[in-house]
């Protein structure tokens, strides 16, 4: 139980990520508001800091995935019938211009634009034979990773907790698919379910499975044996975390605890 507290009391930090959230206004999640012009517009949409650029990911009838650079050169992406390259372009802090083609061809130019208080998205999509489309999004959160919807700032909610340490997390991307975690001890892991060393910790390694979109499990291991499991879940409006942790002691005692936080 002593380790399990200690391990509560990490931070999940990436200093780069919160210098990207600074600087681009677009990053973080969206839902959508209204659309002009659209039969099956998308309905959620998820922009990350990806290397020099963004990973977008739009959910609708349709889903769309790909990453792209801001550089104004052409970025090639795959899977999307639609479109096989996409030029990015600044215009200012709080507008951009997208274009989308196919094999060279100019498909779309998207242009978007943040309002002053970051709070919503204006898309303008024009598209030759076509009514321009607009697409009108509120912010449903800060800095989300579409695979992992449990980064943010937590604090301990002590109304819904018996024990009551005060904890506070903070939990961050770690590239694409996976989580950096710091703290008394520390490691760096996807959600791949495979084990991943464990650095100033009593357990060897750590295994993560994103169970789904709000649940995932960890799994610690001494050795060959499992010494601790954890499950954390996250409630359906995305501000409540509960951490389930259960594991042996030395004595060979069973124990089971329940944390709950509150996104911050």
């Amino acid at each position: 139980m002593i380790r399990k507290l200690r391990m509560l009391k990490v931070t999940w930090i990436v200093v780069a990520a919160a210098r990207l959230y600074a600087a681009d206004p677009r990053i973080g999640a969206w839902k959508l508001v209204s659309a002009d012009s659209a039969l099956d517009p998308p309905r959620v949409l998820f922009i990350t800091p990806q290397g020099k650029g963004v990973h977008v990911v739009i959910l609708g009838s349709t889903h769309l995935d790909f990453t792209a650079a801001w550089d104004g050169h052409d970025n090639h992406v795959q899977n999307i019938p639609a479109f096989n390259q996409i030029v990015m372009r600044r215009i200012d802090k709080n507008e951009s211009e997208i274009k989308e083609k196919k094999n060279g061809a100019l498909v779309a130019t998207l242009h978007d634009k943040v309002s002053s208080d970051r709070k919503e998205l204006t898309i303008t999509t024009v598209q030759q034979g076509h009514e321009d489309q607009i697409t009108v999004w509120e912010r449903s959160g800060g800095l989300r990773n579409a695979a992992n919807p449990f980064i943010g700032e937590w604090t301990q909610n002590f109304g819904k907790t018996r024990l009551r340490q005060g904890l506070a997390l903070k939990i961050a991307p770690d590239g694409r698919d996976g989580v950096h975690f710091a703290g008394e001890f520390s490691y760096s892991a996807n959600f791949d379910g495979r084990d991943y060393p464990l650095k100033d910790s009593r357990d060897d390694t750590v295994a993560l499975v994103l169970v789904n979109a709000h649940t995932v499990d960890s799994t610690y291991r001494r050795g060959d044996q499992i010494a601790d499991r954890d499950r954390w879940v996250i409630s359906a409006d995305g501000q409540q975390m509960t951490l389930t942790t259960t594991g042996v002691l030395g004595t060979g005692e069973r124990i089971k605890e329940k944390l709950v936080f509150r996104k911050q």
